[in-house]
């Protein structure tokens, strides 16, 4: 028996699998949660030959195989962490045709001694993460670059590349670089629209983010810190306040990472702290928050790792807390590389230049996503944001505003005054006590007390004061020195700008709480049916019992989405619970009878 337990497409799906069906190449791009997987499993489930998967994500192999068995499809990975007697069964498998759907490294399949046994069988060969295969993408794996070379041994199989995040420059890299002939382009929206996005200056990064986790008690979420020491001090600080939580890093023994891995897949931990290495071969479909402590080094990567939030399709919040500092450190990190290629430098300045725009911009961060994407916000074939209102960021909710243009542009030259006065021989800090008007030995002795500028903009307040000086520095009014010592300079552009030549954009976060509107609650989830959080909570223990005892995630069971639509239906029999999205035949014969105890008032411990 097959299924997913799902009675419509998601958009773009049908079209995918069709392509792949009729022998056709085909180009998908969904955003994070959009079901790319279900492009290629379908034409596997429907017995037109071997469909292969190229995947870099090792530690999810295993993960998507359990899946797509409870699909009822006969799935395999072959990757370099299998044991040497488990290698021999999927082999066995494969040779003999049993296997319908093949997962591979890369790495693995350039090895070559696979081509054999799958040519003959061989009707797919999908690429996962393929933005990988570009040099203008923000992953890239020279491996990738390699693939055509093997998929021309199968010349009659069709080829699929997949990928949720692609600029429409990364999509013509990737049909040249796997050589996809004439290729079906299959582009979805790549807006999220139930994801909150938030951009705040960082001011007190262990609070903020605190502030953040204590949103959601007791549910998932990833916190991304750029180095391994920031990692290790958030994580202690979140641990000190009661947070469920571990730090996952490169420097920790590889034990202890796939523990942390393990726990928070199994719904046994709530928070990670991570580097941005954690998180790629996580599909932990309820993670209700990401917060990045640091800026990302690009929009692309920020997209892909705040994508991995609510992928349930249910709300969720995503954080990004700023300070130009951090752009910095990447350029700094990146240059430390003898063999950095020039145009791999200048690509690596625009990503820093339009993440820093994304970051401090006061404009709906929706909008800035979806245009950085080449596409229309809102989307003309979504009728409901017409006004371009969200209603789902910091900007659309009021939480940051735009400074009106004639205060923007004064308070833009004063800043620019103190740092020019300041001849680029101090720091951030150093300015902004300036403007402050807190006089200090080393003012004093420079006699900077004395000047005109000096506490020009003390009632703007420091935090705000940082906040502009980080704007100013994105929109390339001033600069900071790369050597010793991180000195600020004005720019020409801002000379200028003193001049009236030039316009400046400037936000400001507005001193109030944030509103609680669609922050990732459950209740959002399923409003309109008035989920059971009790109950809802009963059925999450339920289903990480069962996942124990089965031995896969706890989402391979059922999504968050599936449970919050029993606490709100609460379905008394068989046929009412196959009308809940995502309960397939399959799903209702394994695990069915538990669940509709446990909804009838049995406790979850005598219901598996």
């Amino acid at each position: 028996m097959r299924g997913w337990g799902y009675r419509s497409f998601r958009p773009l799906q049908r079209e995918a699998a069709e392509a792949a069906l009729a022998g056709r190449d085909s180009l998908v791009v969904l955003p994070t949660g959009g079901g790319k997987s279900l492009c290629y499993q379908l034409p596997a489930a429907l017995g037109r030959g071997l469909v292969l998967v190229v995947s870099p994500l090792i530690a999810l192999m295993d993960d998507q195989v359990a899946a797509a068995r409870e699909a009822g499809l006969k799935a395999d990975a072959l990757h370099s962490n299998l044991e040497a007697d488990h290698r021999g069964e999927v082999y066995r498998r494969l040779t003999s045709g049993e296997t319908e759907l093949l997962y591979v490294s890369p790495e693995r399949l350039l090895a070559g001694d696979l081509v054999e046994d799958i040519a003959p069988r061989l009707a797919l060969a999908a690429v996962d993460e393929a933005h990988c295969v570009s040099h203008w993408g923000h992953d890239f794996r020279p491996e990738y670059r390699r693939l055509a070379e093997v998929f021309g041994r199968f010349p009659k199989a069709a080829r699929m590349a997949l990928t949720a995040t692609a600029t429409p420059g990364v999509r013509d890299d990737i049909r040249a670089q796997l050589r996809l002939r004439d290729p079906l382009v299959l582009v979805g929206h790549p807006d999220r629209p139930n994801l909150v996005y938030r951009a705040f200056p960082r001011r007190d990064q262990a609070g903020q983010v605190l502030d953040v986790v204590r949103r959601h008690p007791g549910r998932g979420g990833i916190v991304y810190a750029q180095t391994r020491k920031d990692v290790e001090r958030l994580a202690a600080g979140l641990a000190s306040a009661g947070v469920s939580c571990a730090a996952y890093h490169a420097g920790l023994p590889a034990e202890e990472r796939r523990r942390a891995q393990e726990r928070f897949v199994g719904e046994r931990l709530d928070v990670v702290v991570a580097t941005i290495a954690f998180g790629m071969g996580i599909d932990r479909p309820d993670v209700r928050f990401v917060v990045h402590a640091n800026t990302p080094r690009s929009v692309e990567h920020y997209q892909q790792e705040s994508g991995r939030a609510g992928r349930d399709g249910a709300p969720a919040e995503c954080v990004l807390l700023f300070a130009a500092s951090d752009l910095a450190a990447h350029r700094w990190l990146a240059r430390k590389d003898a063999d950095l290629a020039p145009e791999r430098e200048r690509a690596l300045d625009r990503q820093l230049r339009e993440i820093g725009r994304y970051a401090v911009a006061p404009v709906c961060r929706h909008r800035l996503l979806a245009e950085h994407f080449g596409a229309l916000y809102p989307d003309p074939a979504a009728a409901a944001s017409a006004e371009g209102n969200c209603g789902a960021c910091d900007v659309c909710l009021g939480e940051t505003r735009d400074l009106p243009h004639e205060e923007a542009l004064l308070t833009a030259k004063k800043i620019l005054s103190a740092a020019w006065r300041a001849e680029g021989r101090y720091g951030t800090g150093y300015v902004v006590r300036l403007l402050s008007g807190k006089a200090d030995e080393r003012l004093a002795r420079n006699g900077h007390d004395k000047l005109q500028v000096f506490g020009i903009l003390k009632e703007a307040g420091e935090a705000a004061l940082c906040s502009w000086v980080d704007q100013l520095i994105v929109q390339g009014f001033l600069d900071v020195d790369e050597g010793e010592y991180p000195l600020l300079r004005i720019t020409e552009a801002g000379k200028a700008l003193c001049r009236d030549e030039g316009t400046v954009r400037l936000g400001a976060v507005v001193p109030r709480a944030p509103k609680k509107k669609r922050t990732g609650s459950l209740a959002g989830a399923a409003a309109a049916a008035g989920p059971d959080e009790e109950l809802f909570e009963r059925l999450r223990r339920l289903r990480r019992l069962v996942a124990e005892r089965t031995g896969v995630p706890p989402y391979v069971v059922f999504h968050d989405t599936a449970l919050s639509e029993m606490a709100a239906l609460k379905p008394r029999t068989p046929d009412e619970l196959r009308s809940v999205k995502g309960v397939g035949d399959r799903k209702l014969d394994r695990y069915g009878p538990a669940f509709l105890r446990v909804i009838a008032g049995e406790p979850p411990e005598s219901a598996v």
